[in-house]
């Protein structure tokens, strides 16, 4: 089992950043992978990043490449994404996900998922 909370999300200007944490509990997150996701009002919920359990391989959605980056540390059970250049459409309320395989997160499953934390960009 893994329990997933989420924090750091806020409001910020348009050309900000915010760095959001998912603390992990559950003595599996490091053999999980984990991704970001996320959902605004009247939209599909949609990928934006994942990182492989080893912390070693990534990716992102295009809409966020070259702004956003994903990171783990497993031994403190915590995923992060530090969010550059944000941008209105960014926002959308964040969550984290885990799924054993890597390959299968990118794809939009995941067997755990945390509760979101909102972000607002102000334009």
């Amino acid at each position: 089992q893994v329990q997933l909370v989420e924090s750091g999300g806020g409001l910020v200007q348009a050309g900000g950043s915010l760095r959001l944490s998912c603390a992990a509990s559950g003595r599996t997150f490091s053999n999980h992978a984990m991704g970001w996701f996320r959902q605004a009002p009247g939209k599909e919920r949609e990928f934006v990043a994942a990182v492989n359990w080893a912390g070693t391989v990534t990716s992102y959605a295009d809409s966020v490449k070259g702004r956003f980056t994903i990171s783990r540390d497993n031994p403190k059970n915590t995923l992060y994404l530090q969010m550059n250049s944000l941008k209105p459409e960014d926002t959308a309320v964040y969550s984290c996900r885990a799924h054993p395989n890597f390959a299968e997160i990118t794809r939009g499953q995941y067997d755990y998922w945390g509760q979101g934390t909102q972000v607002t960009v102000s334009s």
